[in-house]
């Protein structure tokens, strides 16, 4: 991951990186990613300017699953190295993989 830091800042061109989370996720209540869970993935964590998760409750939780492909995410900002850090809801629409902005009447879903 620092060669990846180093390559942006010498090219001044954003870099996006993906990395797979460990299964200590799988092993807890809340199923919503952390940083710590990123621990195999090298210094990405350190080098980072953002780290980010997409989570999906109903991927886990059976009950929160509903019949018309729509669901509601959350797109977890964990680490913002020059802004703050937030949790974003958004809606998901399972028949196209879109995510759209939530609006009042999405988050009756």
């Amino acid at each position: 991951s620092r060669a990846l830091k180093t390559m942006a800042m010498e090219l001044h061109v954003p870099v996006i990186a993906l990395a797979q989370l460990s299964r200590a996720v799988e092993g807890r209540e809340d199923k919503r990613p952390l940083m710590s869970d990123l621990r195999e993935s090298g210094s990405i964590e350190q080098d980072a300017d953002i780290v980010s998760f997409l989570y999906r409750d109903d991927y886990y939780n059976k009950e929160a699953r509903n019949d018309d492909n729509t669901s509601i995410s959350e797109l977890i900002i964990a680490k913002h190295r020059n802004g703050p850090t937030a949790t974003i809801e958004l809606l998901f629409k399972k028949n196209t993989s879109t995510f759209l902005n939530l609006r009042k009447e999405d988050k009756e879903v």
